[in-house]
């Protein structure tokens, strides 16, 4: 790789590790496989770079990358994981940032009882907000099928006795989604 190619990888990188590592935190479930999951995928982008870059949408590219990856734990692996989370610490003070937390808890053990193909679905096209054409081209899936598994997935999460009660808004407390 070229230095001027290595240099815009590594920039590449760098605005989008954040993002990158949320979203395998809610394909995961854990932390430190989700910067595994994201670290593997950026190898396999970092040695198809130059094919990446000249893409109409690399970050489509690196999406449908990581979620493959994440698909090829289990695969390697053969073995059924439940997504773990870690419980929250004690707290003394009911506040507003335990609630948000709490329920930031509730989401990621609900999600984490979704099929894995649902769990994709229902994480890039609601959490990363991606159009359904654009989750539909990243997870190598039709337009239809993106549309029913989002609606099954969000209907296992309507369902989920851990989100009842749980409002999901703004951080000025406008309410957005009320399970």
């Amino acid at each position: 790789m070229k230095a001027d190619e290595a240099e815009q990888f590594r920039e590449f990188v760098q605005a989008r590790w954040a993002r990158l590592v949320r979203t395998a935190y809610l394909l995961t479930g854990d932390h430190g496989e989700a910067e595994d999951v994201v670290q593997l995928a950026l190898t396999k982008v970092y040695v198809a770079w130059h094919w990446v870059q000249g893409s109409d949408n690399p970050d489509a590219y690196v999406r449908r990358i990581l979620v493959n990856t994440n698909a090829g734990r289990f695969r390697r692996k053969r073995v059924i994981r439940l997504l773990g989370v870690t419980p929250p610490e004690q707290r003394t003070a009911a506040d507003s940032t335990t609630r948000q937390v709490e329920q930031r808890d509730a989401l990621v053990r609900a999600l984490a009882k979704l099929p894995a193909r649902q769990r994709a679905v229902v994480v890039l096209r609601y959490w990363d907000d991606l159009p359904q054409a654009d989750v539909a081209r990243a997870l190598g899936l039709s337009f239809g099928a993106v549309k029913s598994q989002a609606s099954k997935g969000l209907a296992k999460l309507r369902a989920d006795p851990g989100l009842h009660g749980a409002v999901w808004g703004a951080d000025d407390g406008a309410e957005v989604i009320a399970v």
